[in-house]
């Protein structure tokens, strides 16, 4: 019989096929399907993973204004974007049902219900049976991201059952912002996912402090990016190369435990799964001195209100049918 105190789960630092959805995909579905030969009841894949994440930005002058340089990289970049309601993530529920695994994964999403041309760094959330459970889409992206991302709503703040944990997740600096985070604590997270582009900048401070902050796990999932990894058809990659370093991002991956220490240090330069097994029990165990939304909260003195309702440019009230 399972011990549903104890999971085993997989972060997958790799690199994507930059912005090619295709063979990106095809780079997740081996991770998933290794994850899975190794026992482990989950997955998470770092943030945009899939198609990749807009480096060229901070490489191209991705602030000027009407330049033909990045509007072409912008309309390569969503048509490589992942929509769902066609269809394109099948792939991966069928093997999450397969082989009976969780997966969090991190996409660059081109909604239909706001319109179909706009992109949002969405995280999404595969239950073991093969369906999708949630779509985050990033409250506020990062500086120069909102030059190609747009600003997701509340939908996806919510929590799920796995075991005898409960997961939620952001995306990167998400993560910096305390009231979401309340929002997943006060579902009774206790195995927090935060994914990143890359590198141990961002994950090496604050991944300890969300563990000891909700005494919880924390599993912190960036991306490995190099040179080699962009495809040579990538739309201007001369220029984007002349201000590019040789490692963009350099993974930084790791998990924190509900006491604040480290399981697994950042793990730099490294692609491939990083394997661990969790204990529910070391859960209860801290939260004995301190629980930031039970016995330690004032919910008679601050209180959160969080919209979840899913937003959209237009609500249509007939009968009307294609």
């Amino acid at each position: 019989m399972k011990d549903e105190n104890l999971i085993t789960v997989a972060l997958a630092q790799i690199a994507p096929v930059w912005l090619n959805k295709a063979m990106t995909l095809q780079k997740i579905e081996k991770q998933i399907d290794e994850a899975a030969s190794n026992g482990a009841s989950l997955i998470v894949f770092g943030e945009g993973i899939l198609p990749g994440y807009p480096f060229w930005l901070a490489l191209t002058d991705g602030a000027a204004w009407n330049t033909k340089v990045n509007k072409e990289l912008h309309a390569h970049y969503v048509q490589n974007a992942v929509t769902i309601e066609n269809g394109d993530l099948d792939s991966v529920c069928k093997l999450a049902s397969t082989h009976k695994i969780a997966i969090y994964l991190g996409i660059i999403e081109r909604p239909l219900d706001r319109g179909g041309h706009s992109v949002y760094a969405s995280l999404i959330y595969i239950d073991a049976k093969g369906e999708i459970q949630s779509v985050h889409r990033k409250l506020q992206p990062t500086y120069d991201e909102r030059l190609t991302w747009a600003p997701g709503d509340g939908n996806g703040l919510v929590t799920h059952r796995l075991k005898n944990f409960t997961v939620g997740g952001l995306n990167c600096w998400e993560n910096w912002m305390p009231l979401p985070r309340a929002a997943l604590y006060a579902q009774g997270e206790d195995l927090h996912v935060a994914v990143w582009p890359g590198s141990d900048h961002n994950t090496k401070d604050i991944t300890r402090f969300i563990a000891r902050e909700s005494r919880s796990y924390v599993l912190s999932v960036s991306a490995i990016m190099r040179i080699e990894d962009f495809p040579p058809n990538t739309p201007y990659l001369e220029k984007i190369f002349e201000k590019a370093p040789k490692i963009l991002a350099n993974g930084g991956s790791c998990i924190a435990g509900p006491d604040g220490e480290w399981i697994v240090e950042p793990v730099l330069n490294e692609e491939g799964n990083i394997y661990q097994t969790l204990d529910f029990n070391k859960v209860l165990e801290e939260r004995q001195n301190f629980d930031p939304v039970g016995h330690y909260s004032r919910p008679d003195v601050t209180k959160l209100l969080v919209n979840r309702e899913r937003q959209s440019t237009v609500e249509f009230r007939d009968t009307f049918k294609k």
